[in-house]
């Protein structure tokens, strides 16, 4: 499943699924998971640029991401890891006011979270690599400052219930992938940041690292405020 960035159809993003994370931005706390999708014409590689449209206020949001090898609808918590084929790093870049302009008008996010390049993605990690999928850390930092560091275990929803949630919707397809969600310390990313992210094991060992330049986008689309 190394190749779920030319395969995949969807990516499904879980939002809040860390309590500290949506509290820092002043939302509830869900009671049972919910997500977005974003297109998969997002994704840029490690290594490559993030570009932020003008007017933007891009925020990072660093993620484990679930890669689904097996196709399923309804899939049983229990049933889920068979489902699994591993995992790798992500970044779930955020369009902030954006996304806040269309919360409060009662719109869908889709813009926010769907510019090109706002999912930076590491390499594929097959699930054997990582036998403990929450006792992973999420690192990011920005010009060598740390801005997130947090734990899989403050998942308040588990891999295995995130997916059979989802598999109650709609159906996962081989080479998707499931966000699950970001530890708190989320900010701005601004042109010019370099930004590097980390999945360690619990003993500190890296499992993956993701690099990227932002950059200002020239052309397309240009934020306007009220």
């Amino acid at each position: 499943m190394a190749s779920f960035l030319r395969n995949g159809k969807k990516i499904v993003a879980i939002g809040r699924n860390y309590a500290a994370h949506a509290k820092e931005l002043g939302n509830a706390v869900p009671k049972e998971p919910f997500f977005f999708l974003k297109p998969t014409s997002s994704y840029v590689e490690s290594g490559g640029k993030v570009e932020i449209p003008q007017g933007v206020v891009a925020h990072h949001e660093v993620e484990l991401g679930v890669v689904i090898g097996k196709a399923g609808r309804d899939i049983s918590q229990a049933d889920a890891k068979s489902h699994i084929s591993g995992y790798t790093l992500a970044v779930d870049m955020t369009a902030r006011n954006i996304q806040d302009k269309v919360k409060k008008a009662g719109l869908p996010w889709s813009a926010a979270k769907g510019f090109d390049s706002f999912t930076p993605v590491g390499p594929f990690i097959p699930k054997s690599d990582i036998p403990s999928p929450d006792s992973l850390r999420l690192k990011l930092q920005i010009n060598g400052v740390t801005k997130q560091d947090g734990p899989t275990s403050d998942m308040m929803f588990k891999i295995p219930q995130l997916i059979e949630h989802v598999s109650s919707i709609m159906t996962l397809e081989e080479g998707d992938v499931v966000l699950t969600g970001t530890p708190p310390g989320v900010g701005e990313v601004k042109p010019g940041d370099f930004v590097e992210c980390f999945l360690a094991d619990s003993e500190g060992k890296e499992l993956s690292k993701i690099v990227f330049n932002a950059v200002q986008r020239q052309g397309g689309y240009r934020f306007q405020s009220d």
